[in-house]
């Protein structure tokens, strides 16, 4: 076609490649403007120059490469049936099954190498371990996924990782090197790699394994007569079963995605969840639970909340200060709020047009079809020339952003994270959708008073959550917009954001959704990383922060009426949350709320 751009002809060899290289006709590759991902068979790249300057074109490539390695030889409802329970030791566990599959491409092609270079070099850049100064500061994932990349390919480890690799080669090395030559042998078997990574995971101690029994039906999952064998040998021995058949015995009690076991797993709860309100965290535990039972504190305790509070952001600061903050806030994103503002008034017309009236044609009676004149003139008789006007039900709705204030968040994730709230609040309010503002961080460093108050108390151990919370309330969901817009600007404090705990956090919003009485509730969570505080992380066990936050994420997801969607900026959250997307670059963030809202709005 004479008008085809560049891009256009770029794209369509590349859905080509992608196809073949999955050995799947159905696959399709859209562009963009977001963090790389592939949903099923269609994969979305990053947007290339209209010209496809050549750097750009090789990352698209090596993303769609990547992705279509994934559908080729990756079986997930293998991966995940084998996955272990323990945060860390998951991310290692994703983290090598993506080396396996895209090692399979770089061995195979050289073209594809250099493809899955580019496209690792783009994930590399908001990777931790690039920044990396000290041993605690490097993320296990990363570094072995590098090192077992460089053992699977012989390629190097990219130079900007290099200094933070090496601070942790030794160690990896040392537990994991006879892991490491067993894996190569094993690339082309899922199932024989999932087993070895596990093996290997318990020689780097993240992990320790526990005898599960097979679903009846897990010989089904498996491709290929020789695994379906290999699945039932398994099930009838139980004893002689693989490391890929057993699951990561979690340091908490947790027993991740077997709701059928939750009585068992919280019936040695001697301590319920605690600062929710109307919560009865000390009943027994029912079989068949409802949404509106919450568990007993998923095997996670508060040492005192004597120390916690739930605060209107205007009591933080007094009113002048409150209108310099807001004042700085807007002067330091005018250019972001214009196109954020664009944005939502296309959220705007979208919403409006599911709130329209429609026309039910051809019907027997109603009014006279303007476009059926000519058929009842020529025929009189037929019925079916009227048209009958309806209402689009439109459910009523209410959203609450649930922001992280914490540390890590400081500068321009904060402030865009501030006003893209805020011009989301004016434009749904405008579409009768109610709205809630709240955020969540300590009051504290390392543990403030409640800390002090564990130390008089003789330091008892395994005292569970050692830090005074602070979840602040900027908007209520009955509140105007205009009346609130001020408090906003409380996040350019200086000092108030500290440390956080987001699954106390999930609770709070969850319960304060749960009180409304509007039909469709959605809760959107904005992070930037993992539950941190050092108070709490230091003198309990490792991933307990994090192993609650799972635990709540999967019973709101599993038993609430609330629609729960996770923005993450520059930290996975998909391997928390269902509905999850991950951005790289903050800028991207306003773009991204409104694009996951109006998906949820247009759902049924």
């Amino acid at each position: 076609m004479p008008d085809e751009s560049s891009a256009d002809r770029f794209k369509t060899a590349l859905t080509g490649a992608a196809r073949a290289v999955a050995h799947d006709p159905e696959v399709e590759v859209n562009w963009t403007a977001d963090a790389p991902s592939s949903t099923g068979q269609t994969f979305r790249v990053p947007m290339p120059g209209r010209n496809v300057p050549h750097a750009q074109g090789m990352q698209a490539r090596g993303f769609a490469d990547s992705f279509a390695l994934k559908l080729r030889h990756h079986d997930d409802r293998l991966h995940t049936r084998g996955a272990p329970s323990e945060p860390s030791a998951r991310a290692c566990y994703d983290a090598v099954e993506t080396v396996r599959y895209e090692a399979l491409g770089a061995n195979a092609y050289d073209g594809m190498r250099e493809n899955l270079d580019a496209a690792l070099a783009v994930r590399m850049g908001a990777d931790p371990i690039m920044r990396a100064d000290s041993r605690d500061d490097v993320p296990v994932q990363s570094a072995l996924a590098l090192l077992l990349r460089e053992r699977l390919t012989g390629q190097p480890v990219p130079e900007g990782a290099r200094a933070g690799v090496d601070l942790v080669r030794h160690w990896i090395e040392g537990k994991a090197a006879a892991d490491f030559d067993a894996l190569a042998g094993s690339l082309d078997n899922q199932k024989a790699f999932q087993s070895l990574s596990l093996n290997m995971l318990q020689n780097l101690e993240l992990t320790r394994v526990q005898d599960v029994p097979l679903e009846p039906d897990d010989a089904d999952d498996m491709d290929g007569e020789e695994e379906t064998e290999e699945q039932e040998d398994g099930a009838e021995q139980g004893q002689d079963q693989s490391p890929a058949e057993m699951a990561a015995e979690p340091s908490q009690g947790e027993d991740e995605g077997e709701s059928e076991s939750e009585g068992e797993t919280n019936d040695d709860m001697d301590e319920g969840e605690e600062g929710q309100d109307g919560e009865e965290g000390m009943l027994p535990v029912r079989p068949n639970r409802q949404w509106t039972d919450i568990p007993d504190g998923f095997d996670y305790k508060v040492f005192t909340e004597v120390f916690d509070e739930v605060v209107v952001a205007s009591e933080l600061c007094d009113e002048d200060e409150l209108t310099r903050l807001r004042a700085y806030l807007d002067a330091q994103l005018k250019g972001l709020q214009s196109i954020v503002t664009r944005l939502a008034n296309r959220l705007q017309r979208r919403l409006m047009a599911q709130q329209n009236r429609s026309w039910d044609f051809d019907q027997e009676e109603g009014l006279l079809d303007a476009a059926r004149l000519a058929r009842v003139v020529v025929s009189p008789g037929q019925s079916l020339s009227y048209k009958v006007e309806r209402d689009v039900e439109f459910k009523d709705t209410v959203v609450t952003l649930l922001l992280d204030n914490s540390g890590s968040m400081r500068g321009r994730p904060i402030s865009i994270a501030a006003i893209s709230a805020d011009v989301l609040a004016r434009t749904l309010e405008r579409c009768g959708v109610k709205v809630e503002i709240l955020g969540f961080t300590t009051r504290a460093w390392k543990g403030g008073q409640s800390r002090e108050a564990w130390l008089a108390n003789g330091k008892p151990a395994q005292p569970g959550r050692l830090n005074d919370l602070r979840h602040i309330i900027y908007k209520k969901a009955d509140e105007p917009w205009r009346r609130a817009r001020r408090n906003l600007g409380l996040m350019m404090r200086e000092g108030l954001l500290k440390e956080n705990i987001d699954g106390e956090a999930l609770l709070w919003a969850h319960s304060r959704l749960l009180a409304r009485q509007e039909d469709r509730r959605i809760l959107m969570v904005i992070s930037d990383g993992a539950p941190v505080d050092d108070s709490t992380l230091s003198v309990n066990s490792a991933g307990y922060l994090e192993a609650h936050l799972r635990k709540v994420i999967e019973w709101i997801e599993a038993k609430s009426p609330v629609q729960l969607v996770a923005i993450g900026i520059g930290h996975d959250v998909t391997r928390y949350y269902r509905r999850a997307v991950t951005i790289m670059d903050v800028e991207q963030l306003g773009g991204t709320m409104i694009e996951q809202l109006a998906g949820l709005f247009e759902e049924e």
